[in-house]
């Protein structure tokens, strides 16, 4: 696993950046911590840091060129069927200097051009400069598990890994206040927009090409979600079944093959479960990993991973933690992040990555299930809105009981009362409304009333809807469930998880791979019809059925348990003083200008109060953006 950064240079003005390229590597250090290395050439500068996860030949570093010196490549990622793609090559004619998937993807790009990356099976974020035509082609990975950032102005384009590559590049350091009204609501930031005017995500599945000032932006791959031909599929639910084992199977298997340590992560809920028992047949002795709560019961789901765990004879290691270990990384965790995000369990994958890192460098994850076989509470909730009938009408009926009754995510109760609401809201509303409002923790007004009065004035209401509407543009009023499904593969599932995933196992130099989200087992969730998915009794009906004869009954007996770190107890106790006197206090919330003071005033009220309700998880999220705020604008 790697990281890559680099500079295109279109005046001689934008040449100046060449001269940082150092510090956009070096700012990347712990994706790359075992070497680093740099290519220079008239007006492109490609920069690279490598962690070693397959054993290479003494040519097999980058950036790489091709025998005749033309093509240079940096790449950032893992290409999981690059020796059966390096034979077809070799049958052509090609040579090979070393056994990396580098230099198959550049044999590839000079065979067969841009076309190529339909050939790929992994995730990437890549860069190759081609010397003679002068030219530079990007391209991210088809779900986003890579992260590639762009800044483009007259004079240069720039691209990284990571923000603060960038940011050592020279970016402009300029507000998005369109993105951080989204992040308020959202707790993160949708692509292609950054917190950064001018730095773009490179949306997955998209490349671009630049020759000259010319840049073309395309989408190479788009999931093949045909609604027609999903009411078409033959299979038999039985059929749909072993073909679902026989593809993740290929795909965790194709996912095993690294020269160092290799794990899972396994914690005890269906999706990881799953990839251990397959993973099993590939491996004995697999190493699993799973993190507990001590002080947080209501969230421990040790007791299931170990059942896994002895079924299928693991090197199983606990990490039991309490809230004081949790405590302990909260600025690790803050210090890491280059752009606001909030979701508050990255603390938990950051703690898991980084015990994990000190026996594996490999981990297999469950990641992706829950988005494409409807794993969420809100797609049940979807479905009942669908469906309608007398329950989900009693739940709105019931409208002004929810809105009094007490609110949060930290018990049972709490947390249905919360769903009876969202729920209730959901009923009344379209499939976009209803999807946006879901997917939020704070509707827009509300976020854009925690901006101070300047602040309010640069949101563009205009600008904001459009954002809003590409990013529903899927969701129609006469679609099913299937599209919900689509929608979270493009914005909950890069913005959200696979970002949270990447940041914190990169901060930890431990390279995730999560089977579920195979190009072919994508394919095939999208040729499914909704009722394969989920019905009226079970979410992710189909892998729960699929897989029932190889996990322990157990796991089948019980509700789908998240986790929520304890930021209330927290933010009432050991980081008072963090929102009371600094971060949030009215002194500095004042002089920055951001955010009005008498509301972040009257959250912090609430905070403290006997009914706080789930306030401290906009709290959290102000917290991120006012510590990201001092690490990086200040």
């Amino acid at each position: 696993m790697c990281g890559i950064t680099g500079t295109f240079a279109f005046t001689d003005a934008g040449r100046a950046s060449l001269a940082s390229l150092q510090a956009s590597t070096d700012a990347i250090v712990s994706r790359g911590p075992d070497s680093q290395g740099h290519f220079v050439y008239d007006r492109c500068g490609l920069g690279f840091r490598r962690l070693a996860i397959l054993d290479l030949t003494a040519d097999g570093n980058q950036p790489m060129t091709d025998e005749a010196g033309r093509y240079t490549i940096v790449f950032n990622g893992e290409i999981f069927n690059f020796r059966e793609l390096r034979q077809k090559l070799m049958k052509k004619g090609y040579r090979f200097h070393s056994q990396t998937d580098t230099e198959v993807i550049l044999q590839l790009y000079i065979s067969e051009g841009r076309g190529f990356l339909k050939k790929l099976n992994g995730f990437f974020g890549l860069a190759i400069y081609d010397k003679e035509e002068d030219s530079l082609f990007i391209a991210r990975d088809r779900m986003g598990e890579k992260p590639l950032l762009v800044y483009r102005d007259e004079d240069k384009l720039l691209f990284a890994s990571e923000m603060k590559s960038l940011l050592a590049l020279g970016i402009p350091r300029k507000l998005d206040y369109v993105s951080l009204s989204h992040y308020l609501q959202l707790n993160y930031i949708p692509g292609p927009a950054t917190i950064f005017k001018g730095v773009k995500k490179l949306l997955p599945g998209h490349y671009l090409y630049i020759k000259g000032k010319k840049i073309v932006r395309k989408r190479w791959y788009k999931i093949p979600y045909d609604p027609k031909k999903v009411q078409k599929n033959k299979l038999s639910y039985e059929q749909q079944q072993t073909k679902l084992v026989e593809l993740l199977d290929e795909a965790t298997s194709r996912r095993m093959v690294a020269d160092v340590p290799l794990g899972a992560f396994l914690s005890g809920g269906i999706d990881s479960s799953v990839i251990v028992a397959l993973a099993s047949r590939h491996t004995q002795h697999l190493n699993t990993f799973s993190i507990g709560y001590r002080d947080e019961p209501f969230f421990d789901e040790t007791k299931y991973a170990k059942l896994v765990a002895d079924k299928y004879k693991t090197n199983h290691t606990v990490f039991s933690l309490t809230n004081q270990d949790l405590y302990d990384h909260i600025f690790d965790v803050l210090n890491y992040i280059d752009e606001p995000f909030a979701d508050s369990s990255a603390l938990a994958v950051y703690i898991l990555s980084k015990r994990t890192r000190e026996q594996v460098t490999v981990a297999l994850s469950g990641d992706g299930a829950d988005e494409m076989f409807a794993g969420y509470n809100k797609h049940m909730g979807e479905l009942q809105v669908r469906q309608g009938g007398f329950k989900a009408e009693a739940v709105t009926g019931l409208n002004l009981l929810w809105d009094v009754l007490p609110k949060s995510r930290n018990s049972f109760f709490g947390n249905r009362i919360r769903q009876f609401q969202r729920f209730s809201r959901g009923m009344l509303s379209g499939p976009k409304d209803r999807y946006w409002d879901w997917a939020s923790f704070v509707n827009e007004k509300d976020a854009r009333n925690l901006l101070s009065v300047d602040a309010r004035k640069k949101v563009g209401k205009k600008l904001a809807e459009k954002r809003r509407r590409d990013i529903l543009e899927n969701l129609h009023a006469e679609g099913d469930l299937n599209e919900v499904l689509l929608t979270d593969m493009q914005l909950v599932l890069p913005y959200d998880m696979l970002t949270k995933v990447d940041m914190m196992s990169m901060a930890n130099s431990l390279e995730v791979r999560p089977p579920f989200l195979d190009p072919n087992v994508v394919n095939f969730a999208f040729s499914l019809p909704v009722e394969s998915k989920i019905d009226a009794k079970m979410k992710k009906r189909l892998v729960q059925d699929a897989f029932r004869p190889m996990l322990p009954e157990e796991l089948y007996k019980r509700p789908k348990q998240g986790f929520e770190v304890p930021l209330l107890k927290w933010f009432r106790n050991e980081l008072r003083p963090l929102i009371t006197d600094d971060l949030l206090s009215d002194a500095f919330v004042e002089a920055q200008g951001v955010f009005d003071v008498d509301a972040i005033r009257k959250l912090k009220e609430q905070l403290f109060s006997r009914n706080p309700g789930d306030v401290h998880a906009r709290i959290w999220a102000l917290v991120v953006f006012q510590h990201w705020w001092k690490k990086w604008m200040m």
